[in-house]
């Protein structure tokens, strides 16, 4: 089992409010992700979940049982974190099983649960190799084995792949989603890279100011934001707004919506008056797959829009812009979404 819930958590340092009751569910086998700028809050209720930050106010519940004011070791979960944080003097294999051994396991079981969690994660090569004669990709998933030997009730991830270059996150993100299904253990994952969320969650937490904006799975999100921060958190390109009460928009949306979005994708490029509104393209970013264009609307602002790859260049160009009005997100006064979106 791993379920785990949070009810009326808070965190205090001093006079100052970092976490301010968050009250989340988390399924047994379920990946749950949270994400959010810096100084959100999202490794501090990593670490209040870990045990290893104290909770000030609230619960935390793994399996129906409190463990609120239970020191790490008691809550049968393992981290694995941003640094590898690996013994250099000792092998691979002797990494793995360090916490069985130390927990006084006896060798027949360390060597079975490494070999089969080495197995797991393809380190069978490098069983008796020492971590800096490993990649960084490598390092880390022998991080991921040592926390897997133990067994625990769930795995908590603080921001694992942020020290790997580019490719190496891609090849690991594999990994991570690899392991998720063949374990179907549940696992809390904090991120700042989105790309990292919407590719590996089963449901995103998005945090703002030690509170969170919306829960729900990785489309929920990109197709429903609730608010103005996660309709542009979500995303990238990030969500196009513009002012309603600009005369392109007037006839647009309920009475109550003050912002309109929309998604870079679900703007097309037509002729010019054919559109919605008009503008000179600044500048056009070729990416292969895509076109991401940067058009100056007067009035309606700077605004991204994606085209295939294959489309013709257009920077410089005046062009007309057309909203797809089945995509349209409207927010109010106070940032909330309001109305129908699409």
């Amino acid at each position: 089992m791993g379920s785990i819930s949070l009810k009326s958590v808070e965190k205090w340092f001093g006079e100052v409010q970092v976490i301010k009751g968050i009250d989340l569910d988390i399924l047994y086998g379920e990946l749950i992700i949270f994400v959010g700028p810096s100084g959100c809050g999202k490794s501090t209720l990593l670490r209040m979940i870990a045990g290893l930050e104290e909770t000030s106010r609230g619960q935390i519940i793994l399996d129906g049982d409190d463990v609120t004011h239970k020191v790490p070791s008691e809550r049968e979960l393992s981290m694995v974190f941003q640094s590898y944080a690996l013994y250099p003097h000792l092998s691979v294999g002797n990494n793995m099983g360090f916490a069985l051994k130390t927990a006084g396991a006896p060798k027949t079981e360390i060597a079975e649960k490494v070999n089969a969690a080495a197995e797991t994660l393809k380190l069978n090569d490098y069983l008796d190799r020492r971590p800096k004669d490993l990649s960084g990709g490598q390092r880390q998933r022998v991080a991921i084995g040592r926390a897997i030997v133990r067994k625990p009730k769930g795995f908590l991830f603080d921001e694992p792949l942020s020290n790997l270059d580019a490719s190496l996150r891609v090849d690991m993100r594999f990994e991570i989603a690899r392991l998720h299904k063949t374990l179907a253990s549940t696992m809390v994952y904090v991120t700042h890279d989105q790309v990292e969320a919407m590719t590996l969650a089963d449901r995103i937490v998005v945090l703002k100011d030690g509170l969170i904006m919306q829960v729900g799975s990785p489309r929920e999100l990109y197709e429903h934001p609730d608010n103005v921060f996660v309709a542009q958190f979500i995303g990238s390109p990030k969500m196009n707004l513009m002012a309603c009460e600009t005369d392109a928009l007037k006839n647009l949306g309920p009475k109550d919506a003050v912002q309109l979005g929309i998604r870079p994708e679900h703007i097309a490029v037509v002729a010019t008056g054919q559109g919605h509104c008009e503008g000179t393209v600044q500048v056009s970013e070729y990416l292969g797959a895509d076109y991401f264009h940067y058009v100056d609307c007067g009035d309606l602002g700077l605004l991204t829009v994606r085209t295939a790859g294959s489309a013709d260049e257009i920077e410089g160009q005046t062009i007309g812009l057309r909203f797809d009005e089945t995509r349209l997100h409207f927010f109010n006064a106070e940032g909330l979404r309001t109305g129908e979106s699409a």
